[in-house]
């Protein structure tokens, strides 16, 4: 059996076509357009690909958007009063601060000040508390992503043994805690393994689906996956270059073994990366509605 290979890329396309009809329906029946600003502090090449990309994607969708950059010495109470410019400005519904900061930057400190009905990366504490109770507002981008991938591509996930591989804030949490809810494209019986767990292959071996977010390349091999499995792939690492210099990424799964266990996996790249930036969009949109009064779906 070779697995059927789920397209991040695809399936962000087509979110992506879904939100250009959100917002062309929020201008016309309502006079709102959504409102995102970036804000970028210094010029670390890898974060200004980020926000460029995030940037391009809000204007090809009609969002009203603003890339604020700012010196790599801004003092932390300036970037703390920047945030509160936005936090007070009707026309943004969505503030993203590029991460990492420099080191004299209390980076909580900085990400806590947003307002949290603006916090559309999901990383304050009231959204993932929000999250952690089945009330949540806005979606970790990433693992929204997952669960988008998974439900469109008709992965059963009510019931399903899931294992998740890594503990991180950013993605083996939040999936863990989305997954476990009692709601609809949850309900499951979710694992979570990291560094420290004894025997990984035991749990993995165990699961319908399994999330690998290690941070490490070929973390998950062929022996530790159940003949027929869903295997989502979140990593992204660099192990060397073309002879054009272009990056060779690898994901945390040995692909080409597994894909012939698998019965779907993602595809690095091309698979839960494009997906990320996509969710951030949605996130805005229903931060515009959430502000708005307007009843969400």
């Amino acid at each position: 059996m070779t697995a059927r290979i789920i397209s991040g890329k695809e399936i962000a396309a087509q979110i992506r076509e879904e939100l250009k009809a959100e917002v062309a329906d929020l201008s016309a029946k309502h006079a709102i357009r959504p409102g995102l600003v970036t804000i970028l502090v210094g010029d670390n090449p890898a974060s200004v690909s980020y926000v460029t990309g995030k940037q391009k994607t809000a204007h090809e969708l009609g969002f009203h958007s603003i890339q604020d950059t700012q010196p790599a010495d801004i003092s932390e109470e300036d970037l703390l009063r920047l945030v509160e410019k936005y936090n007070n400005d009707p026309a943004i519904h969505g503030i993203l601060v590029q991460l990492p900061l420099p080191k004299h930057i209390n980076e909580n400190r900085v990400l806590y000040a947003i307002n949290p009905d603006k916090d559309v990366d999901g990383f304050h504490p009231v959204n993932v508390g929000r999250l952690m109770i089945g009330d949540a507002r806005f979606y970790p981008c990433t693992p929204y992503g997952i669960r988008e991938m998974l439900t469109r591509a008709g992965v059963q996930i009510e019931g399903a043994e899931v294992v998740v591989v890594g503990r991180s804030n950013l993605v083996g949490k939040p999936i863990a805690m989305m997954l476990v809810q009692k709601q609809k494209s949850a309900n499951a019986t979710v694992t979570v393994c990291h560094t420290r767990t004894k025997d990984i292959r035991a749990h993995t071996l165990r699961a319908d689906i399994l999330i690998v977010a290690a941070g490490a390349p070929d973390s998950v091999t062929a022996d530790m996956v159940k003949e027929g499995a869903v295997v989502i792939d979140v990593g992204v690492n660099r192990v060397g270059f073309t002879s054009e210099g272009k990056a060779i990424l690898k994901g945390d799964v040995d692909f080409d073994a597994v894909k012939e266990k698998a019965s779907i996996i993602t595809p690095v790249p091309g698979g839960v990366g494009p997906m990320t930036i996509t969710m951030l969009m949605k996130n805005t949109v229903r931060a515009a509605k959430l502000a708005a009064g307007i009843p969400l779906e």
